[in-house]
């Protein structure tokens, strides 16, 4: 028997048209967060960043392909990984079909993983995928840009999400322990990468950093939660963490 609120088709109306109007103020008010991203200053870089790529070497500017304008999405899996972060994994699956439509926009999307490139690569190809992936494994980029650890800073403390994070406890949540568990690693090591997303722009043969965004600023990109965020129990996790990689659920 179902203990939600019910009500005619008419009081269904009025409380629809009333969300309508916050909807749309949201939406307004994401138009200009988007503008206010577009106007930060852009940062050059200059650091030499080395990738591995199923072409071959390629350096950051590389990943442009032609474009002026590159996406990167710091997806978890690192060297000791045995397979990629399930939550990362989830994000990616939407990317296979909408990198094409941004590649003819002017715009690359790559994830980037510290996880050597036979790694990514079989893992890729168990996935099902085609978009672009590289690994920055041996190079600093991830740890410039945020999403990289070493021990010690898991021990003395840590910048994340531009803000200064405590060391970490010995004791890893249940959530991070799962996860670590699915991904062949203990609780620690699968704490030494770190999501998020970062933005480039090549601009008269120059690279520079635009936008960076870390944690729940990845909510937006995860498209299945913006499909649940509009399912009539929403995201349901009240028993925690549900999802699998999309190969290891049981049958309905």
């Amino acid at each position: 028997m179902t203990t939600h609120r019910t009500g005619t088709r008419e009081e269904w109306l009025a409380a629809r048209l009333e969300l309508l109007e916050a909807e749309k103020a949201l939406t307004r008010r994401s138009d200009e967060l988007a503008r206010q991203r577009q106007a930060l200053p852009w940062v050059r870089v200059d650091k030499d960043y080395r990738f591995g790529t199923d072409d071959g070497q390629a350096s950051l500017a590389d990943l442009f392909r032609g474009r002026s304008q590159l996406l990167v999405y710091h997806f978890m899996f690192g060297p000791d990984y045995r397979a990629g972060c399930p939550s990362c994994s989830m994000i990616a699956d939407g990317f296979n079909g909408f990198t094409e439509h941004l590649a003819h926009h002017d715009v690359m999307l790559w994830a980037v993983s510290r996880a050597p490139l036979a790694k990514l690569q079989a893992y890729e190809q168990r996935m099902g995928w085609t978009f672009p992936w590289a690994s920055s494994f041996g190079s600093d980029f991830n740890a410039d840009y945020g999403v990289g650890l070493t021990d010690k800073q898991q021990r003395e403390g840590y910048e994340y999400n531009f803000r200064k994070n405590p060391a970490m406890s010995r004791s890893t949540p249940d959530a991070p322990n799962r996860f670590a568990e699915m991904s062949g690693v203990d609780g620690r090591t699968y704490l030494r990468e770190l999501p998020g997303m970062s933005a480039f722009v090549l601009a008269d043969g120059v690279v520079h950093h635009t936008y960076s965004t870390y944690a729940r600023g990845l909510d937006a990109l995860w498209g299945a939660y913006q499909w649940l965020d509009r399912a009539p129990r929403g995201r349901n996790e009240a028993d925690g963490i549900w999802w699998r990689r999309r190969d290891e659920y049981a049958e309905p």
